[in-house]
């Protein structure tokens, strides 16, 4: 049975890192003041605000900032700043033996991606393909807090995940499938292959999503998880947005949809409102989803969060 963290509460301690790519520090303490002024504690990585080049700080470094975190008892949900490069090197650092036993929210996408499958993969614990710090701020909208929230702060199942209004998901492939979700950004998921933090994809269903790529690169990435067995083993795919993806050689990202994902046969939803685009759903890594793209829906069957000794709330945190 998969770890279900802690759910989070109105008043709740978040701990921010910077686990990839340092953000700039003024934006950093922008997003950190929206959350205090709604309500939330904060706890800060002693290299929130580190600046190396293209790294925020050492692996070692950043590492050491997210156990930090893990073992804060106060901290009930982390949050990394922002994604970019670098978050794989941090993995060999970390103890997922303490990680297991002391299972906490985490959320992010682009390079945190990595991340959030190994966690599963290693600690069996759900984390969420959802919001970074730099999300936390007025002109995000309403529907990412939504998503964020009810994921996190209510133990309500089954719930449907659905897009914005006038963004409908679009069946291409028909099938019913259930089974646990992997997956994110595309980049990070191909750099895990051949290393010993491969996403396994067999009998899940994935989630695929890509930003400011050719999409000549995106045909190669997908290539690549094919010749892997990742399409092979898989039992249904989610394909996100591809965030300003350029057209290459006459294609498109629907053109490569068509031609290159349908033909694999699989239980195929496309556009999802997922990772870089404006509005983003929340989506739990690890939790066991029924996949109907004869109806087109996409159904967390299980809760993706547990009550713990104190009092639940009446309803999910709205923001």
């Amino acid at each position: 049975m998969v770890i279900r963290p802690p759910m989070l509460r109105a008043g709740d301690t978040f701990g921010i890192v910077t686990l990839g790519s340092p953000l700039d520090p003024a934006e950093i303490d922008e997003r950190i003041s929206f959350l205090k002024e709604h309500g939330f504690h904060v706890v800060l990585g002693d290299y929130v605000y580190a600046s190396n080049g293209y790294l925020a700080g050492t692996d070692q470094q950043r590492a050491s900032d997210l156990m930090r975190m893990y073992k804060n008892p106060e901290v009930k949900a982390i949050l990394p700043t922002r994604g970019g490069v670098g978050v794989e090197g941090i993995l060999p650092y970390l103890d997922y033996g303490y990680i297991a036993s002391h299972p906490k929210i985490i959320s992010g996408y682009s390079d945190i991606t990595i991340l959030l499958n190994v966690l599963y993969q290693l600690t069996n614990q759900i984390t969420f393909h959802s919001l970074l710090l730099l999300d936390f701020r007025d002109s995000t909208p309403e529907y990412n807090f939504a998503q964020y929230f009810s994921t996190t702060s209510s133990t309500l199942a089954p719930r449907q995940i659905v897009n914005p209004p006038d963004m409908p998901m679009i069946s291409r492939v028909p099938g019913n499938v259930t089974g646990s979700l992997v997956g994110g950004n595309l980049t990070s998921f191909v750099g895990s292959l051949g290393t010993p933090y491969e996403i396994s994809t067999k009998g899940k269903i994935i989630l695929l999503e890509e930003t400011h790529e050719p999409i000549n690169t995106v045909y190669r990435y997908l290539n690549q998880l094919k010749i892997a067995g990742k399409f092979e083993d898989c039992i249904g795919i989610i394909i996100g947005e591809c965030t300003n993806c350029t057209d290459e050689y006459g294609k498109s990202y629907e053109d490569l949809i068509t031609e290159f994902i349908v033909p694999l046969g699989k239980p195929l939803l496309t556009n999802i409102a997922s990772g870089h685009g404006k509005y983003k759903a929340a989506l739990p890594i690890g939790a066991v989803v029924n996949l109907n793209t004869i109806k087109s829906t996409l159904t967390i069957l299980r809760p993706t969060v547990c009550s713990d000794d104190r009092l639940m709330p009446s309803a999910p945190i709205e923001i």
